[in-house]
Order: structure tokens, then sequence, then C-alpha cells
């Protein structure tokens, strides 16, 4: 056993041995009893202290105004949502979509912007700094503690001032509300509506201008080069290539045209076409074009099998027929890519109408 003593022979008091035993770089044991440090911080200077209302008067007329900014943000953007955004019949292209973006997003950037700028100015110039002490009770508040809260939710409300400030209290309820109909109109749809835009393409317009000069059709350009395309060009069967109808490239809306009237042309053996009935000189030996756009989700149906003559979408796997009427063999697709009817002029391979039915997913026709 250890006697306990000091270097001159005497014993060690408790407390200094406990001390002499604590191995550097623990706490005291009176710290480890402090489950939090004790905060000894000075109040903030001006702590409950008396707003200068001269003071107060001009920060509460900045406060308004960017509340009134924030209430023109969000009616320039309700206003350029309902008045230009669907203009044209709805449809636009990429350059018209950035367009969308800069005005919509500005406009609601903006009015978000203006309320917060606006909200941290009223607190932190209109708002005063007592302190508060937040004391930690049972989860189920007795009736003296709800009482509490109303008084103190009261007091709140008195010292944030929007009682006694109309103006602030009336400009922010003003900014606010158009911020709560925003959803409502953004419910309106989930973007420009087609109408019956996707159930016609370029090529249907572009006929028809061919034909007012005389001509028997438009003729297939390749898409890439723009160059027409001579049946001589594409006479070697199992070859695919995509097309577009001369002019696309200068119409309005080009991508959007370009995107809907793509076409793929195959040369499938003339002994092996089956064409559809009603459509037996809607080829030119055996060269037939299709839409390339899948009838499941409006993938690009882009590949081609030579020994099987199938049209596959790689999305879904869907499969089509080229020798018989692009219908389909397997996958999800619904119908048959729709088929554009094919002549020669002056060596030149031409469409003589646009496609029977509309391009793309089943679920466009409705558009």
């Amino acid at each position: 056993m250890s006697d306990n003593k000091g270097p001159g022979g005497t014993p060690e008091p408790q407390e200094e041995r406990r001390t002499h035993d604590r191995v550097v770089g623990t706490p005291s044991p009176a710290a480890e009893k402090q489950l939090l440090a004790v905060d000894e911080a000075p109040a903030p200077a001006g702590a409950g202290a008396q707003l200068d209302e001269d003071a107060a008067k001009r920060a509460e007329r900045i406060v308004a105004l960017f509340f009134l900014l924030a209430f023109a943000g969000s009616v320039a953007f309700i206003a350029y949502y309902i008045g230009w955004s669907g203009r044209d019949g709805g449809m636009h292209g990429i350059f018209r979509a950035r367009e969308s973006n800069f005005w919509l997003g500005g406009t609601m950037a903006l009015s978000f912007l203006a309320m917060a700028i606006g909200v941290t100015i009223w607190v932190r110039r209109l708002m005063t700094s007592a302190p508060i002490i937040q004391e930690r009770h049972e989860m189920v508040s007795p009736p003296e503690t709800r009482e509490a809260f109303t008084q103190e939710f009261l007091e709140g409300a008195e010292d944030s001032g929007i009682t006694k400030r109309p103006l602030l209290r009336r400009t922010l309820l003003l900014a606010a509300a158009p911020l709560g109909l925003v959803p409502l109109i953004l419910l309106r749809d989930l973007g420009p509506l087609p109408e019956k835009r996707l159930r016609h393409t370029f090529w249907g317009e572009a006929v028809k201008k061919a034909q007012a000069e005389g001509k028997k059709g438009v003729r297939l350009v390749v898409d890439g080069t723009n160059k027409p395309l001579k049946v001589s060009d594409f006479s070697s069967p199992g070859g695919m290539i995509t097309v577009l109808p001369e002019g696309v490239e200068e119409s309005h809306h080009a991508l959007n045209e370009i995107a809907k009237s793509v076409t793929i042309l195959i040369n499938v053996p003339s002994d092996q076409f089956k064409p559809a009935k009603g459509r037996e000189n809607w080829h030119v030996n055996g060269i037939v074009a299709y839409s390339k756009i899948c009838t499941h989700v409006g993938c690009p149906a882009a590949l081609y099998e030579q020994t099987t003559h199938h049209i596959l979408c790689p999305c879904h796997q869907s499969t089509f027929d080229a020798t018989d009427a692009a219908k389909v063999v397997f996958g999800p697709a619904a119908r048959a890519l729709p088929q554009l009817p094919l002549a020669v002029e002056d060596g030149y391979l031409v469409a003589t109408a646009d496609f029977p039915e509309p391009i793309g997913p089943s679920f466009w026709e409705r558009g």
C-alpha cells in the first residue's frame, strides 16, 4: 500500500493528491461537470435601446422601395409568361427559349432578391437588439405557456414595427401577393402548347411551294451537306442515309422544322419490298423513306440491319420492318414509322406530299 506522503513526509491533502494524479491534457474535474461553456460575452452594443426614429423612417422607405421592386418583378414575370413566352402559337426554337429563360429567370430572381434585401434591412435597421433567452420545457405546453407565447408573439410583432408601420406592412403584402399567384399560373401548362403543329412537318409546306412552281415535289437533300440526292447517288441496295426537305434551313424556326422533318432513306432490294396497300407508287425501285423519329418516345431510329432489313431504335429496342411499311416487329412502339411518298424528277429524288399521319410518339397525335 502507498502511504501517500509528500516530500516532507507529511500526508498530502486529498484535493492536492487528485491534482497531481491527473494526466496532462485532460480537463479539470470542475470543467468535466459542465456540459456547456458559460457565455460571458457582453450583450451587443445598444441592446434593447430605442431606435432613432429619423433613421428608422429612412430605413422604412428603403425597405418599402425594395418591396415595391419585388412586386414589379413578380408582375413582370406573370406578364411575360402570359403575354410573350407563348406567342406565335407557343412553339419556339432555341433562340426564343433563350429569350424566355432570360426574362422569366431574370424577373423572378429580381423579385426574390429584392424581397430578401428588404427583409434583411428591416431586421437589421428596424428591429431592436434586445437579448432573448429561451428556456427548455416539456413538449406538451401548459396553458400558461401558450398564453405566454401569445404574449411574446404580440410583443415581437410590436417590436418588429409591422403593426405601427403600415407602409412596411402594406408594401410587404403587395410584394408577396404576386409570388403566391406564380405557382398557379405555372400550372397552366408545362410549356408552350403545341396546338396542331406536331401533326404536320415542313415536307408538306415545301411540297406545296414546289408544286405551285410547276414541280412534281420538293427535292430530298442530304443532312449535313444540303446536297440534292439523285437516284443514281443512292443505287446500292442496303444503304441508309438521313435526308431533309430542300430549303428547311431557311424556314422560320429552322431547328424545330428540321427536328420534325428528319427522314431516313433506305434502299431495300426491290424483290423483297412489300409496299402497303395504296402505297405501291410511294417508293422508287425499292428506295423508301420513313420518319426517323421513333413512335415510342421520339428517339432517333437510326440503326439499320441489312440482313434482316430491320430499323432499330437504340433507346428501347423498338424494331421496324423496312420491307413492310416499317411495321413494328418488336419493342414498345405502338405504330409503324410514317412513310413519305417519293418520286423522281429530272433524276432527283423528290417527295410528293407530307407524311400521311403525325410523326413521332403516339401521344404527339393529341397535340
